[in-house]
């Protein structure tokens, strides 16, 4: 009987992961399944307008040290009604060169009118919108904003997620007064449990001493 148990534990948890991971990542679905996902580099609402290379599910890896800490976000976000929704973390490399690849094609501006109406594509490495390599890669960085723990709706933040402009920067001064209140409420939280902010996107933190600070992973999420 024991044995019988133990190879259901097994299966169980074989099926729950779906790929095994490099030591120190985790599912964030297995920490905290009350937040919520829109993965989008797995779908064709992105920059680039198709899936991305390497997110062959719509799944959400991290380190686990940085799935612990958005934990702690979220349970004192529930307690608002509210709720955290990712729209990326762990980011293979192969991801990362499927945008570089992408940027030296001038002509493919599919996405353009959506995400960068106001910059020419041939600016993007210049201005630091793509590079070769990303944080993301190193499994500490999130992508997020902050929803309606009920409906879903997101807090108004004044730009959509990946926007290429100005009006992403976290303190962009044409924002309404109601946008600068649902910027700060995501950067305060997000700082008060050890996250660090990206002056340039107002969704993108970075955990404090990052496990991996020198590692770029490149194993696909499956």
């Amino acid at each position: 009987m024991k044995k019988i148990v133990f190879f259901f534990t097994v299966t169980f948890s074989l099926f729950t992961l779906g790929q095994n991971l490099p030591k120190g990542f985790v599912y964030l679905s297995d920490i905290d399944k009350t937040i919520q996902k829109e993965v989008r580099y797995f779908s064709n609402n992105n920059f680039i307008g198709k899936r991305i290379d390497g997110y062959h599910k719509n799944r959400v890896i991290i380190t686990e040290k940085t799935a612990m800490s958005l934990q702690n976000v979220q349970q004192i976000l529930l307690k608002k009604g509210l709720s955290l929704k990712i729209f990326d973390a762990y980011r293979p490399q192969q991801a990362v060169n499927h945008f570089v690849r992408w940027a030296k094609v001038l002509k493919d501006t599919l996405m353009k009118k959506e995400y960068y109406p106001n910059v020419q594509k041939s600016e993007l490495f210049k201005r630091g919108f793509i590079a070769s390599k990303s944080g993301h890669s190193r499994g500490s960085t999130v992508d997020l904003t902050i929803v309606n723990s009920k409906t879903g709706i997101a807090l108004d933040m004044g730009s959509p997620y990946d926007f290429f402009g100005e009006k992403s920067h976290p303190f962009y001064k044409k924002s309404t007064q109601n946008q600068q209140k649902n910027r700060l409420l995501l950067r305060n939280i997000m700082m008060k449990n050890n996250f660090i902010p990206y002056s340039n996107e107002w969704w993108h933190f970075t955990l404090k001493k990052e496990p991996f600070a020198e590692t770029y992973f490149n194993f696909p999420i499956e």
